[in-house]
């Protein structure tokens, strides 16, 4: 039968979705369950291997031809094993072996989820017809990815361009990861909400204390939610100019869920860019929100393997 699919998967803290993908980037059918990222290990991968099933269950399982991964990092993509921030009960987790076992033996493609939404978005988003692009998801973590040359840079383990662990406050709050003041630590929506409340921000009477509410507040022009979104953008600037320094990126495309906050994140972002992008190579740095919506991990896991299947056949594997 013709392999014209990609099975693709998307893990995250909150969900395992799953899709079977054409080679133009369209959904065909799909699956999902919640992350039962507070469980043991075993207990997570039945949870893949539920929305695994439910793909092979489909009449079009036989047209899939591969798998591509995008998962909550870090990713060993070298190893094909994932140790997710957000998911204790995964360290060195063998998910590339263990997903082989469960889709009959095709090959799988492990790459980040930042790396992942920087697929789609460069494939299929506003990153497309730029060689040269950093694409963040800004959520629970900040994540991210990058594009160089006109292709994909997952680097050897599949981390490259995870700008959220970019130390931007050296004297900074200390971060999950170890290091202190990183860009994850202050831009994340969780540490948004916590720096608002801390300085006297109060939510609604719906209690909502999400980033969602915070930037709801900033909207209306409360000076706390507005200063706290403020410093986010702030950090953000920082990371994303020393990223362009470093390798000459030309966009920086941002996702997520606090990306949703459009100007109220956007407007100070390219404010603060402006006072750290300062050498004549970045200075036309252009910062855009991502199109891809929720699809981009799943999308981008898609085009990762695909990518990896093209090569594989140009050197004649």
């Amino acid at each position: 039968m013709h392999t014209d699919l990609v099975a693709a998967l998307d893990i995250g803290g909150t969900k395992i979705a799953g899709a079977l993908v054409d080679a133009h980037g369209r959904i065909e059918a799909r699956a999902q369950r919640a992350t039962p990222a507070r469980q043991d290990g075993e207990t997570v991968m039945r949870a893949v291997e539920g929305v695994l099933g439910d793909l092979v269950g489909s009449p079009l399982w036989g047209r899939a031809g591969s798998v591509g991964i995008g998962s909550a990092g870090p990713v060993d993509a070298s190893a094909g094993t994932v140790s997710p921030v957000n998911v204790p009960g995964w360290r060195d987790f063998p998910l590339v072996e263990r997903v082989r076992a469960a889709t009959g033996g095709l090959p799988v493609e492990l790459i980040g989820d930042g790396v992942a939404i920087t697929a789609a978005e460069h494939w299929q988003g506003a990153a497309r017809g730029h060689d040269n692009a950093l694409c963040m998801v800004v959520s629970t973590g900040v994540g991210g990815g990058l594009v160089l040359g006109g292709r994909l840079h997952p680097g050897p383990t599949g981390n490259a361009g995870h700008i959220g662990h970019i130390s931007v406050d050296l004297d900074g709050d200390p971060c999950p990861c170890g290091a202190r003041g990183c860009v994850e630590r202050i831009a994340s929506g969780p540490n948004i909400a916590r720096r608002a409340l801390e300085r006297g921000w109060r939510p609604g009477p719906d209690g909502d204390t999400s980033a969602a509410a915070v930037a709801a507040a900033a909207r209306t022009g409360d000076p706390v939610a507005v200063a706290s979104f403020e410093r986010a953008a702030q950090a953000l600037a920082a990371g994303i100019a020393a990223t362009a320094t470093l390798v000459e990126i030309d966009i920086a495309v941002i996702g997520g869920g606090v990306g949703k906050a459009g100007d109220i994140l956007l407007t100070p972002l390219r404010k603060a860019l402006a006072d750290y992008a300062t050498l004549s190579f970045v200075q036309r740095l252009t910062v855009v929100p991502a199109q891809m919506g929720t699809d981009a991990g799943l999308v981008g896991a898609a085009a990762a393997a695909l990518a990896r299947t093209a090569d594989a056949t140009t050197a004649g594997v």
